[in-house]
């Protein structure tokens, strides 16, 4: 049995002893979760951090883990080291498909700042949503095909962000006719991983999104 790894995480706002919505966070415990490596989470509220949170890591950044002895932050850095130290089940992505989809974060958060509605950001999301969904049709299920891969890991908390946020406040959702889409989203929010790592909707409007929308 693997010892049991720390990771910080990031609290729920008005909930200190519960998990938030960031997505960084999220993609290291599904790493964690579909390596089924064993994990004691610290929730750190990102608006008072403790001491000893700063003087581990002084950026001050969630998430960070603990191996070997050693603080690690960086989501990027983190899923990497898992993989090399726990190979099995594998969830490298390839390199020429690494980046497929990863687009969609930034073109979201431009629509959903968005005052104007012929700026052009929900026709960027929609160009990326598009893309992605051709992609998925030749592909997929998944990024890298049958079965899922880190990238997957690393886009389905966005997405998640994406469908929570948008319906929300524009009450927008990604169109029916991007079936592949749809069905990806269903897929990785329908699996134990993402059920067992998500923080509830409210957290998503309330403390990630609120004030940014409305700011």
């Amino acid at each position: 049995m693997a010892e049991e790894l720390e990771v910080c995480v990031k609290a729920a706002t008005g909930a200190p002893d519960k998990l938030g919505d960031c997505p960084f966070s999220q993609r290291v415990l599904l790493t964690l979760e579909e390596k089924q490596v064993p994990y004691n989470m610290k929730f750190i509220d990102t608006s008072n951090k403790p001491d000893w949170f700063l003087q581990t890591n002084p950026e001050g950044k969630v998430p960070v883990i603990k191996i070997d002895d050693k603080w690690i932050p960086d989501s990027d850095v983190i899923t990497q080291i898992l993989e090399e130290k726990y190979p099995e089940p594998p969830l490298a992505t390839p390199p020429e498909k690494a980046t497929v989809g990863s687009r969609i974060f930034s073109t979201f958060i431009g629509f959903l700042k968005s005052k104007d509605p012929n700026d052009g950001t929900e026709q960027a999301l929609l160009n990326e949503l598009r893309a992605f969904n051709e992609y998925l049709k030749d592909n997929g299920p998944f990024i890298n095909g049958e079965k899922i891969s880190a990238a997957d890991l690393s886009l389905a908390p966005k997405l998640y962000h994406l469908k929570v946020a948008l319906g929300h406040f524009k009450k927008w959702s990604v169109p029916e006719e991007f079936t592949y889409v749809q069905n990806y989203m269903k897929a990785l929010f329908s699996r134990e991983s993402f059920q067992r790592t998500n923080a509830p909707d409210e957290q998503y409007i309330i403390a990630g999104w609120f004030p940014k929308v409305n700011g």
